[in-house]
């Protein structure tokens, strides 16, 4: 199919900012529709990506250093606000778990995947890159769907795939660039079974064990540094904060580490231990940044795919995909979490079903394309595809799972605080819409007769924000900001 030429225009073009902004507002028109059909907008933005790529419509983009550059960034990103907003406390009692899935479980699904690819008479070698790429839960994936569906899910479970799926990109990503670094080099290969595994697991040890401490230590020392510096300003705290995670990302990469890893530790460092001024703001600007992040990483990621090359792999890449759903993942999942006792085997089958792919394994692809693999152009091509079998069959279809397993239900409505932050010590937050039975024994605010404890903060009216006072008169639909804490009588 030739692409539309009165559309081709280099994406690096004088007219770049013109077509970005269309993207962009295209991308989010269509996750908006989307929502509506249950469709993850990540899928969304990784198709309108492929549309509007050299195949389709003509928009070019091949420089794949830069697509690669660009991933990694955005994925540290989306890492590093997951590292914020997880929890030690939520954390604490799925930790093992969480951890034993990112490894023990990647593992087994590395080797059962490889182990069938090699079976089927692709090198042993191209096998085990191929299933290392596939292995990982995808964690923008993971955290765009959880974290949409507003709904809290039973055991536990949302804060152990988070953990998992924040995890296990980085040593999905050591597993590939080890085996990457193999495919290139013939020395490597050249001194036998024993010297390579040797090898491997000193790398794997140097990726992990720099990435863990670079993260450790910028994270304590961010810790101390935003403790000192503190200004007014949210936005500049927030780009402060961001600030550590690059710099921690760089620091581990020049030491041969993980970065992804040292970002993701410094941030729930960060997020556990440092009180933010303005955090409610903090996190709303890392929630936007996130999410452009997820859209551009996606659909650059699209344009680089080749639809009319795709055919002949969709057969294979939808066999693949299945028997990782169905074999592979179960397996990883079910083996992982034996040592523990308090999983219900209805836990277990969701989290097995939680195996979403996306843009992590399709950058993970790229490194193979970057380095001149051979083949690589199919090897990205075959992960399109499984990625958008993944976040078509499996993304789709968690919220319907998890109501079959009967293991999710509805989170009590978000408290309207009209932007206001409360120490905690004052209390816990509330938030009341007057109804013509508040009022029926009296119109005001003092007629109302709150128990001791109990603190109207302020009165949305209209649109409008009220101080509120004994005699105001209160009318139906009054929404009221309250605060429930200790009383002094």
């Amino acid at each position: 199919m030739l692409p539309l030429s009165f559309f081709s225009v280099s994406i690096l073009s004088e007219d770049l900012l013109l077509l970005v902004s269309v993207l962009i507002f295209a991308a989010v028109l269509v996750a908006k529709a989307g929502s509506r059909l249950g469709a993850p907008s990540l899928l969304l933005f990784l198709i309108l990506g492929m549309i509007i790529g050299p195949d389709v419509l003509g928009v070019h983009f091949d420089d794949l250093h830069l697509a690669e550059s660009i991933g990694h960034m955005a994925m540290s990103i989306i890492l590093f606000t997951a590292g914020l907003e997880t929890s030690f406390k939520a954390t604490k009692p799925v930790f093992r778990q969480g951890l034993m899935l990112s490894t023990v479980g990647l593992l087994i699904t590395v080797l059962l995947t490889g182990g069938l690819l090699a079976l089927t008479g692709l090198p042993v070698l191209a096998s085990f890159l191929l299933a290392s790429i596939l292995s990982s839960t995808d964690s923008a994936s993971v955290f765009s769907v959880l974290r949409d569906k507003r709904r809290h899910l039973r055991e536990n479970l949302a804060p152990m795939l988070e953990l998992e799926s924040g995890s296990n990109d980085p040593i999905a990503m050591t597993l590939t660039v080890i085996l990457v670094q193999f495919s290139v080099s013939e020395k490597l290969l050249a001194k036998g079974p024993l010297a390579i595994t040797w090898n491997a697991a000193l790398m794997v040890l140097l990726q992990l064990g720099v990435g863990l401490a670079v993260g450790l230590l910028v994270g304590y020392g961010a810790k101390f540094i935003l403790r000192k510096v503190k200004s007014d300003n949210f936005a500049l705290n927030a780009i402060l904060i961001l600030s550590t995670g690059f710099f921690s990302n760089g620091i581990a990469q020049v030491l041969s580490g993980n970065g992804m890893l040292a970002a993701y530790v410094t941030a729930i460092i960060i997020g556990n231990t440092v009180d933010l001024a303005s955090e409610r703001d903090i996190h709303k600007f890392f929630d936007g940044i996130t999410w452009l992040m997820q859209l551009v990483m996606f659909m650059l990621l699209g344009l680089l795919a080749h639809p009319t090359q795709m055919p002949k792999l969709i057969l294979p890449a939808l066999a693949l995909c299945l028997f990782m759903m169905f074999v592979a993942r179960p397996s990883g999942v079910f083996l992982s979490l034996l040592p523990f006792k308090g999983l219900s085997v209805r836990a277990k089958t969701f989290v097995s079903w939680v195996g979403v792919k996306g843009a992590g394994p399709i950058l993970f692809a790229l490194f193979t394309v970057v380095n001149g693999l051979e083949h690589s152009s199919d090897i990205l091509n075959f992960v399109f595809l499984f990625s958008i079998f993944s976040l078509s069959i499996q993304g789709m279809s968690l919220n319907w799972m998890a109501d079959k397993l009967k293991l999710s239900y509805d989170k009590d409505p978000e408290v309207e605080t009209f932007g206001m932050e409360v120490p905690e010590v004052m209390g816990m937050m509330r938030d009341h819409i007057v109804t013509e039975d508040d009022i029926a024994g009296g119109a005001t605010l003092r007629d109302l007769h709150l128990p001791h404890g109990i603190r109207v903060m302020m009165v949305k009216r209209d649109g409008r924000f009220l101080v509120p006072h004994g005699s105001m008169p209160l009318q139906i639909n009054d929404h009221l900001l309250i605060i429930v804490g200790d009383t002094d009588d």
